[in-house]
């Protein structure tokens, strides 16, 4: 079973920048693909970022393309998503999301091939 830690949310004024951390334990990190999925209260998850297993292949949804960067670090089992030029409807908890299957060739879009726990990071953006 994935075990999956959130980190690096918080308040910060538009156009400010955070970085958010998920490590990851339970699977063998480096052969399954990851994303970022985030969600407001009254609105659908929506995914956000995805990497794949190879670091090769990336995807980003329209509304955050040229502001974020996801990546990961397999030495040290974690995912990242790095954000700029924050907006006030980049507020949400942001959710680290595992492939629920290992060496999938292509980065994942759909959101039940995901697995992805309760807690999240609250991310607000606000001045």
């Amino acid at each position: 079973q994935v075990h999956l830690v959130e980190s690096g949310g918080g308040l910060v004024q538009p156009g400010g920048s955070l970085r958010l951390s998920c490590a990851v334990s339970g699977r063998d990190f480096g052969a399954i693909g990851m994303g970022w999925i985030r969600q407001t209260p009254g609105k659908e998850r929506e995914l956000v970022a995805a990497i794949s297993w190879t670091g090769t292949r990336l995807y980003y949804g329209d509304s955050v393309k040229g502001r974020f960067t996801i990546s990961r670090d397999n030495a040290k089992n974690t995912v990242y998503l790095q954000m700029h030029s924050l907006r006030p409807e980049d507020t949400a908890n942001y959710y680290c999301a595992a492939d629920r299957a290992a060496f999938r060739p292509d980065v994942l879009t759909d959101l039940q091939d995901y697995v992805y726990g309760d807690q999240g990071t609250q991310v607000t953006v606000s001045s």
